[in-house]
């Protein structure tokens, strides 16, 4: 599948916003904003980047994010082959990130909502049961439009304030803007990567995607991205290898070549460096949950 871009028009800033997607597959552009945004997968699934972080994301993944923070959510290759019969279904929901300051008239509670937005800036994942009430209450605000609909999502709020099931997503300090230019080579060289990550990937074939020179890729991406680029690269394949170490009865070789690595010592090297632990023990830990 080819790279696109397509310019997104956020809805309008002072308005609290409900979309359904029911797509084959997911096909917004990186993008950022000036709303908070919150999305629930309800089915499908592939990698996401929130800023400098890259997961992957499954049905149930429920993630807010805040203004001017760049995003992408990219579906596995499958749904994009001709005849695919996937579907990507989501509820996302837009609103302006001074809502809840504006419903308040006491300091304390300020001060708490003014901490939850410091964090709602790098992106936050929730899980648990925090997610499954999550999950009522988007359903509830599908079903109402108006004050019934905006006051769901006060309550929703108030449950992801409380809450403490949930990871921040991108780095302390993150807060990269790109342009449009930049915003759509960093969009081709992120999908073309999510892409190819099985595949060896040489600097030379990205940079001729962004039409630059090898020297001068490397600097581009590590001011627009946060990191350099071969960390991105294996960052998405740790991602995807922790997916496939959910199936108990795969091996762990056959994960780190199925990754895109060519070796065992590489593949151990760079998981230890990215998740702080070796395949194994993440693995361990999986069991034990």
């Amino acid at each position: 599948m080819k790279a696109r871009f397509i310019e997104v028009s956020a809805p309008g800033r002072t308005k609290v916003y409900l979309k359904n997607v029911n797509e084959p597959h997911l096909s917004t552009p990186l993008h950022f904003h000036e709303l908070c945004e919150l999305v629930y997968i309800s089915e499908s699934y592939g990698k996401r980047i929130v800023g400098d972080n890259v997961q992957e994301f499954q049905p149930g993944d429920l993630v807010l994010m805040g203004p001017n923070l760049p995003h992408i959510w990219y579906n596995a290759p499958i749904y994009y082959e001709q005849n695919s019969e996937l579907k990507a279904r989501a509820t996302v929901v837009y609103f302006p990130e001074d809502l809840l300051v504006n419903f308040l008239d006491d300091e304390q509670s300020v001060a708490l909502v003014q901490n939850f937005m410091s964090k709602v800036s790098r992106g936050i994942r929730f899980y648990g049961d925090t997610l499954l009430e999550a999950r009522q209450r988007l359903d509830e605000m599908d079903e109402h439009t108006g004050l019934k609909r905006l006051a769901n999502l006060l309550l929703l709020c108030e449950q992801l304030i409380n809450s403490d099931e949930y990871e921040l997503l991108s780095s302390p300090g993150y807060h990269i803007r790109l342009n449009q230019s930049d915003t759509k080579r960093v969009h081709n060289i992120y999908v073309y990567v999510m892409e190819h990550f099985k595949e060896q990937i040489t600097l030379n074939d990205v940079a001729s995607l962004a039409n630059l020179t090898p020297t001068a890729f490397c600097r581009f991406f590590k001011k627009h991205a946060g990191k350099s680029f071969s960390r991105f690269v294996n960052e998405l394949r740790i991602a995807h290898a922790c997916k496939l170490l959910y199936d108990l009865e795969l091996p762990i070789t056959a994960i780190c070549y199925e990754s895109g690595f060519q070796n065992m010592t590489n593949f151990n090297k760079f998981f230890r460096r990215i998740k702080n632990c070796s395949p194994s023990q993440y693995r361990s830990k999986i069991k034990l949950a």
